[in-house]
């Protein structure tokens, strides 16, 4: 099984729609018994929280299920845990690999090739663009080399 992370800031936006977007992937493609997904913020400002309203319905528009993730915050132990821990932008990147411990750098990689725009401050067309986006890259890390998306 491949454990997956997926991280942005508060966890309320980009990260839980790129784990929802994956799961409902998974499942679709029959391969979601290969992974276990998860998503997380580094910074604690919503923990516990149900990600951001205008995420989950724009996701539900597309037939993704946001409703029942909740916000966490990213803990050391993650990069022990996971095989894969994206970032969803290139701050979020730096941040990560700054966090890990060196043995882990392998498994901090970016989630799409560019920077997954913020869209909390945004407008609902904002979200649609990070749906955009994760469905673009998703199908990438569910293909079988998932050591390299762009493989």
């Amino acid at each position: 099984m491949t454990r997956v992370l997926f991280v942005c800031t508060g966890n309320i936006c980009r990260s839980p729609t790129a784990e929802a977007v994956a799961r409902a992937m998974a499942a679709g493609l029959g391969v979601a018994a290969d992974f276990d997904f998860d998503s997380a913020g580094l910074e604690g400002y919503h923990v516990g929280e149900a990600p951001d309203r205008r995420a989950i319905a724009r996701g539900r528009l597309r037939g993704y299920d946001l409703g029942s993730l909740r916000a966490r915050r990213v803990t050391r132990q993650d990069f022990d845990q996971f095989d894969l821990v994206l970032a969803m932008d290139d701050g979020h990147f730096r941040a990560l690999t700054r966090l890990c411990a060196a043995e882990h750098r392998h498994k901090v990689r970016m989630f799409h090739e560019l920077s997954v725009p913020d869209p909390y401050y945004g407008t609902d067309p904002d979200f649609d663009v990070v749906l955009d986006m994760c469905e673009e890259a998703v199908p990438r890390w569910l293909r079988s080399d998932r050591s390299d998306p762009d493989s």
